[in-house]
């Protein structure tokens, strides 16, 4: 599943981390920080979710950028520059998704120097955070990807491979990459995109965890529940909940300048994403806003044929992968920095 609108976000922390750093890293959060960090899902909503964003600043804030404006917060940890992201955009209605002006900051400094502090307290235990990066992928994109055959699955597993690539290349060394489990799936070398081609070693394929070692790049773990259970993941996933809600919050507020009345949706599948779907029919119409600029489509449905009037909900079922018999799943490796 996905949500009927907004754009997929995929993010990434990159650390250097000792071995007791890397033991902590890949654990579940404790203590006062499990307040901070961990799933974000459970830990900030849409309609509040200056957590993630007072991270982002204190993470860009260790990396020598001082954002003053959440529009700068965004071009400093993004991974693709403007010029890409904006490439799709119809010129008659790029600020459905751009338009920054209003935009100020949430969290408070304190809330900011709260997890300036825990960035230190995690660099005084062997896991020094370097950077977070965001991959955005916006509305047109993946319904573009849909029209080729591609799920949300192939989308969401490329872009992370994508983020892999750039901390390999960041760090000038191996890395361990730590993600999600995407889609539930088991079996991923067969649908890798950038990484297509690569020779990989399978070191485990499982319900729990599937594992992959790459010369020249390291190791990709897709790791079920992660953002719960690793600290690292749960810390990238906050990072990325506030970008993608942020930039969703661009799209309502380019329908509320011309109807008010809008509700403020969440772009998920729910009774107000419908009524503001159906609600802003008229201002769609009015500014020729393109149906696969709006509403995701499914696969297995033309991206054309999207309809951004209808109450029916989108849901983005990835292809099931082709099945095999499991492979022995060997011991649990050590991670590593």
């Amino acid at each position: 599943m996905g949500p009927r609108l907004g754009p997929l976000v995929v993010t990434s922390v990159l650390v250097e981390a000792d071995e007791a750093g890397a033991k902590l890293a890949t654990s579940r959060p404790r203590g006062a920080i499990k307040k901070r960090i961990g799933d974000s899902k459970k830990l900030v909503a849409f309609e509040d979710s200056g957590l993630g964003e007072a991270w982002a600043r204190a993470i860009a804030a260790r990396a020598g950028v001082e954002a003053r404006t959440p529009a700068e917060l965004l071009r400093a940890i993004g991974l693709d520059e403007d010029d890409h992201l904006r490439a799709p955009c119809p010129t008659h209605h790029v600020d459905l998704c751009w338009n920054a002006d209003g935009e100020g900051f949430v969290s408070d400094d304190a809330a900011v120097r709260r997890c300036a502090k825990d960035l230190a307290h995690l660099e005084a235990r062997g896991v020094r955070v370097r950077r977070a990066r965001v991959a955005v992928v916006c509305t047109r994109r993946l319904n573009d990807a849909v029209a080729r055959g591609l799920s949300r699955f192939d989308v969401d597993l490329h872009t992370m491979e994508r983020l892999a690539l750039d901390a390999r290349e960041h760090a000038g060394d191996d890395v361990y990459a730590l993600c999600g489990k995407v889609g539930g799936f088991d079996f991923y070398g067969e649908r890798f995109g950038p990484l297509a081609g690569r020779l990989h070693t399978v070191l485990c394929e499982g319900r729990a965890r599937s594992e992959y070692q790459l010369p020249g790049v390291g190791r990709l773990a897709f790791v079920r529940d992660a953002d719960e259970s690793h600290l690292l993941v749960g810390l990238a996933s906050l990072v990325g909940k506030w970008a993608r809600d942020h930039l969703m919050r661009r799209v309502v507020r380019f329908h509320r300048v011309h109807d008010e009345a809008l509700p403020h949706a969440s772009g998920y599948h729910d009774p107000v994403t419908t009524r503001f779907i159906l609600a802003s029919e008229r201002i769609r119409k009015e500014r020729r806003v393109d149906a696969k600029c709006f509403e995701r489509a499914a696969l297995g449905k033309r991206s054309a044929d999207v309809d951004a009037t209808s109450s029916r909900s989108q849901q983005e079922r990835p292809s099931p992968a082709p099945k095999r018999p499991r492979r022995p799943s060997p011991e649990k490796p050590t991670a590593e920095a």
